[in-house]
């Protein structure tokens, strides 16, 4: 005789009312704890795929706050790749109370660098129990004076690496000290633990079940071959060596010009790692190309800002040799389109129904032409006769798809 076996079914996801209704909870807490004579009021959700932001006021300050379950993206958080709600929470009360957590790093690498006297960073006002709170900053950011001056795009770029200047330089990677880095967010670590192996091929599978609903089969297809490509670019590339430190989190949303666009830009959100500057240069590329395809501004901004874009990259690799120069384009265009898939996929895989940032929103409707763009783009990268004009035929791929 068989004895039947009671299959157990899997532990629900977190859903989003979870997560949020918790995460709001822990913000008044720690606020409260903080500044137990100030009224509390989180005035606006900020739609985010990485943690729960939400603009508070605390009597009479203006502040950000934003906590980060476990360390992962929401979007990792609510597919259930960390197990139900209820282990969840179990575990991320012992998270926060372990040294090392994301967001206790980067509070540390805010003040890191609002003691280095260069990049000028958001001010830290508060830390408590996994959530952070930074103090507001006003003014437009590098995103919105792309749109506005389009012309001015190769010194608004400029002056943003400039500032980044004390991290590039050898031996900054020491200043941080050990285990503050969060190398777990590097280009190449996520399009790694996102694509390689069958847990990758799973994930490109099922994109197209959260937010998107689209061409789910060309987009997978896209996907697939260009990660084969670039898995298999990645293996040519020269491991950077050296002590430097890259900003991570560079994007053109997250610089802001308090002062205007003649002043000292502020940075948000920093992400610092071990890394070359190569990386901090590809990561805005890839964001402000997508802020492009995104927006879609007129064929005349798109051209000066891409032209912008081309000749801050030049410049960037002018004092090489030729074939040092090609080598560095390589890696460059390299993490530029590991990022851009990097992030549309989050995107894509997003939960329904999470609230994602308005670009996201419409990347996620053009997911077909920028899967076609990478996909280009990395053929061209493995075409062996292909050299010389690599970087036009990129810039002109790109005017088209935002076209």
């Amino acid at each position: 005789m068989t004895i039947g076996v009671r299959a157990v079914p899997a532990p629900a996801r977190p859903t989003v009312a979870e997560v949020f209704v918790h995460s709001a909870a822990l913000i008044h807490r720690a606020a409260g704890e903080i500044w137990p004579d100030d009224r509390v009021v989180l005035e606006e959700h900020v739609p985010s795929v990485t943690g729960y932001v939400h603009r508070a006021r605390v009597g009479n300050r203006a502040l950000y706050a934003k906590t980060s379950i476990l360390g992962v993206s929401l979007v990792s958080l609510l597919r259930g790749t960390c197990g139900g709600w209820s282990t969840v929470r179990e575990v991320q009360h012992e998270y926060v109370q372990r040294p090392g957590s994301l967001l206790e790093r980067e509070v540390a690498q805010l003040r890191l660098l609002a003691g280095l006297g260069g990049p000028r960073v958001c001010a830290v006002a508060g830390a408590r129990a996994g959530v952070v709170f930074t103090d507001a900053v006003a003014g437009p950011t590098l995103a919105d004076l792309l749109l506005l001056h389009p012309g001015d795009t190769g010194s608004l770029v400029e002056r943003c690496l400039t500032e980044l200047r004390p991290l590039h330089r050898p031996g900054a990677a020491c200043r941080l000290g050990p285990g503050r880095t969060t190398g777990e967010r590097s280009v190449d670590g996520t399009f790694l633990r996102k694509f390689e192996g069958e847990e990758g091929a799973a994930y490109v599978v099922q994109l197209g079940t959260g937010q998107w609903r689209g061409e789910c089969d060309s987009v997978a297809d896209l996907v697939r071959i260009s990660v084969r490509r670039l898995l298999a670019l990645r293996r040519t590339l020269t491991a950077p060596t050296g002590t430097s430190l890259a900003y991570g989190d560079l994007k053109p949303e997250h610089v802001l010009f308090p002062d205007g666009p003649g002043g000292q830009p502020v940075f948000l959100d920093p992400g610092l790692l071990w890394a070359s500057p190569t990386a901090d240069l590809a990561k805005l590329l890839s964001r402000t190309v997508l802020l492009l395809i995104a927006r879609r501004p007129a064929p005349v901004t798109a051209r000066l800002i891409l032209d912008g874009l081309a000749t801050s990259a030049r410049s960037h690799a002018g004092g090489l040799f030729l074939k040092d120069r090609r080598a560095w384009l390589r890696h460059l265009l390299v993490l530029w389109l590991m990022d851009t898939l990097n992030i549309l996929t989050t995107y894509l895989s997003a939960p329904a129904a999470l609230p994602l940032p308005r670009l996201a929103v419409a990347l996620v409707k053009r997911a077909v032409p920028v899967c076609s763009l990478v996909d280009a783009v990395s053929a061209d990268l493995l075409d062996p006769t292909g050299r010389r004009g690599r970087g036009d035929r990129t810039l002109a791929r790109i005017a088209e798809v935002i076209a």
